[in-house]
């Protein structure tokens, strides 16, 4: 790669931190918003799971427009950061939890459906026979950007707004970085899509297989990412631990920010052996830290921090294997709405899982929700066997 790929992704990666700082500001605030406000679990649920559903809408009518592989996704990532950052920002002058902040949220994740898959496309662009390692540098970047508001939380302490305020700012400095960026050399333009494109996510086999893991994936990763928090908190408490609150919120930052850093080299090992296998491999020991965590929970302080820590670790390596996979299928002018149709359909499940688990922990307890996190990744594992498998008769194939 040139001098030249090196800055370029070196600066998508840093917008791309910055502008999905926004993602969970909602949960990182969410202790001081119950504190001053008394919100219960419905309410407390919509402002994550709204945002779920603005991407979803999003990345859905972008998917359909082909908006990715149509126009320079430079310009979609920084007019939907802008968007994003500036809906976030008013967040701070609004009643809280109320049905303002809410839309304001789904706005929010609008603008980060033109985000996160824009990202991968700009990422696939630089590279054929590394992108298990690019798109997992990007995951890695998305993981931190999503960990990010734990860390200002812990900045800007009992003051929320302060927390959303610097959300916004490092989204808004995204804005400007990825407009400093260049497309790469296999960066494939379209110049008119058809919606019927997208049913190579049911008719193509490897593509039906990689979307079938990711939404195995989906159906845990932003549910654990949304309510770990919440259920350390209560394990904690349990435990008897001085300010529960404070450490759940330091073991959330390290669970979520300790696996965006393990996408890269899972990335490296994925190109090396193989994607679908390094998401199975992942998927397996998600499921096991998920199952392992819930029982633990209100055991030794220590041992369920260390479980969640490690949960986190493998909950996130294999996500970016998913949307190399469908970018390794996919004809190179389409892969752009193949991944924005994947991460929408992923994104929806999102938003059940997010709003079901308080209810789930209320009515049968927080080991329980954890545990049901875990049947996601569990159930992935077979849909990675079976690609792994199919890669390996058609490399057979071609060697006979």
């Amino acid at each position: 790669m040139t001098g030249g790929g090196a800055r370029s992704l070196t600066l998508l990666l840093v917008a791309e931190i910055g502008a999905m700082s926004l993602w969970f500001v909602s949960a990182a605030i969410l202790p001081d918003l119950i504190r001053d406000t008394g919100l219960g679990p419905w309410r407390a649920g919509l402002l994550s799971s709204s945002v779920q559903l603005g991407f979803v809408i999003g990345a859905l009518l972008m998917a359909l427009h082909g908006t990715s592989d149509r126009f320079d996704p430079r310009r979609v990532f920084a007019l939907c950061a802008l968007l994003a950052a500036g809906s976030n920002a008013l967040l701070i002058v609004t009643p809280p939890g109320g049905n303002a902040q809410i839309a304001l949220r789904t706005l929010t994740g609008i603008g980060l459906a033109g985000v996160y898959p824009v990202g991968m496309k700009l990422a696939v662009g630089w590279t054929v026979k590394r992108r298990g390692l690019i798109v997992g540098m990007l995951v890695g970047a998305l993981t931190i950007g999503s960990a990010a508001p734990h860390g200002l939380a812990l900045i800007g302490g009992p003051d929320w707004r302060l927390t959303v305020i610097l959300a916004s700012l490092l989204a808004a400095g995204s804005v400007v970085l990825v407009l400093f960026t260049r497309l790469g050399p296999h960066h494939a333009a379209a110049p008119r899509f058809s919606p019927e494109t997208l049913g190579l996510a049911w008719r193509h086999r490897p593509i039906r297989l990689a979307y079938a893991g990711y939404l195995c994936h989906m159906w845990e990763l932003y549910a654990f990412w949304a309510w770990i928090g919440a259920a350390l908190t209560a394990s904690l408490t349990l435990a008897g631990s001085e300010d529960p609150a404070r450490a759940a919120r330091f073991a959330t930052f390290a669970a979520i920010g300790l696996g965006g850093l393990v996408c890269i080299p899972a990335g490296g090992l994925a190109d090396r052996i193989g994607k679908a296998r390094v998401a199975g491999g992942a998927m397996g020991l998600s499921a096991g830290f998920a199952f392992a965590t819930a029982l633990s929970f209100g055991g030794p302080a220590w041992l369920t921090v260390t479980l969640a820590v490690l949960w986190g670790i493998a909950v996130i390596p294999d996500s970016a294997q998913f949307s190399a996979l469908v970018a390794d299928a996919a004809p190179p002018e389409s892969a752009g709405s193949l991944m924005t149709f994947q991460t929408a359909l992923g994104f929806l499940l999102t938003a059940f899982t997010i709003q079901g688990a308080p209810f789930v922990a209320a009515a049968f307890g927080w080991p329980v929700t954890l545990a049901l996190f875990g049947l996601g990744p569990l159930l992935g594992v077979e849909a990675m066997r079976r690609l792994a498998s199919s890669g390996s008769a058609q490399v057979r194939r071609r060697v006979r």
